[in-house]
Parts: structure tokens; sequence; C-alpha cells
């Protein structure tokens, strides 16, 4: 147990006794423990295998390479469509937890051997994500925004078409679209600090 992380633990309203039983489970598999992100990491030789995290409704252990797991149990859930690589297994109630025990650390130890043999998850290209027209329109009348654009990482690019595309109105899609076009001017992902 890692004592930076103690406070998660401790601080915890609700799911405590859940999220307490979830790091004996995790760390009895022999995996380091951080924090990243505000929760508690949980890694195989510096790569990141599970997470746990709270939300109102439930916990969970987010697996970072779960598409690669079997799920031969069915309990690995794509928490949106537009998640590629990381599914998680989700909590309602310490005896969920106690019950699955053996089920949850066979699934650990199969992301640990995901990462020994170092499986990637196969994320889709940027070019396969839906342009909003707003945006593509915005492209083509401005250069330097294609260039600029085009000049970001994959993930950067990926977030930005999925902000742009999610929403139903025309005058939301172009609101988003103009509020950030001078981040991306400056090279900046949607969610980096401006």
């Amino acid at each position: 147990m890692n004592p930076k992380v103690d406070f998660y633990f401790s601080k915890a309203k609700k799911w405590q006794e859940e999220i307490e039983r979830l790091r004996l489970i995790v760390l009895d598999c022999g995996l380091t423990e951080e924090l990243k992100w505000g929760s508690p990491c949980y890694m195989f030789e510096k790569s990141n295998i599970v997470l746990i995290h709270v939300f109102n409704e439930y916990c969970a252990l987010l697996f970072f390479k779960g598409a690669l797991l079997s799920n031969a149990d069915g309990i690995l859930i794509q928490q949106s469509e537009n998640v590629q690589s990381a599914r998680q297994i989700r909590f309602t109630n310490i005896r969920e937890i106690i019950e699955l025990q053996a089920i949850l650390k066979a699934h650990i130890y199969e992301a640990i051997e995901v990462e020994k043999a170092g499986l990637k998850v196969d994320f889709k290209k940027p070019a396969e994500f839906a342009v909003a027209q707003e945006f593509q329109y915005k492209l083509d009348q401005i250069p330097a925004l294609k260039v600029a654009f085009e000049s970001l990482t994959p993930g950067r690019q990926r977030a930005y078409l999925l902000h742009f595309s999610a929403p139903k109105q025309v005058k939301t899609r172009e609101s988003r679209v103009e509020k950030c076009i001078p981040q991306i001017l400056d090279g900046k992902g949607l969610n980096d600090i401006v």
C-alpha cells in the first residue's frame, strides 16, 4: 500500500467499504499502487493495468487495455461507444465484489499477461471519425487551421472530432468549433490547460 494513496480511501463518503476491498484484491495480485488522475492506479513495471474509481451510482475497476481481455464472463463494460481501449467492472455493493473476487483476480492476471506480451489496442485513426460539417467548413476556409489540426496528435484530433460532432443542434456545434479554433491554432488539445 502506498501511503500517498491512503487519503483516497479515507475521504470516500460513498463506496468506502467496496473500494477498500477492491484495493486489497488488486494489491494481492502483486501490482504497484500509485495515484494518477486523482485515483488509485495499479501498475505492472511502470505500465498502467487497472484503476479504482467511484461514481454516484457505482464504483468500478477500470482496465486500461480491457478491450484485449477475454471477458468470457461478460462483466467488462465499455463505458461509451467512443471508448476504444478501457473497460470497467462496476459494483453497487460489497457482496458483488466478494462473490466475484476470483474472477476479478483472473482479469487482473490476464491484464498483466497482456502487458507482458506487449499487446496494443488497435485504435481507430482520426480519419475514421465523422467530421462535423461545421468544423469541415472552417477547415476548408482557414488553411492555417487545417495545418494546425493535422499537426495535433491523433488523440487530440480524436477528442476535438468527438467534441464537435456530439451536439445535435447546429448552433451548439458551431459554437464549439468557434471556441476551439484559437486553441487548435495554438497547438493545444481540447483538454489542455489554456
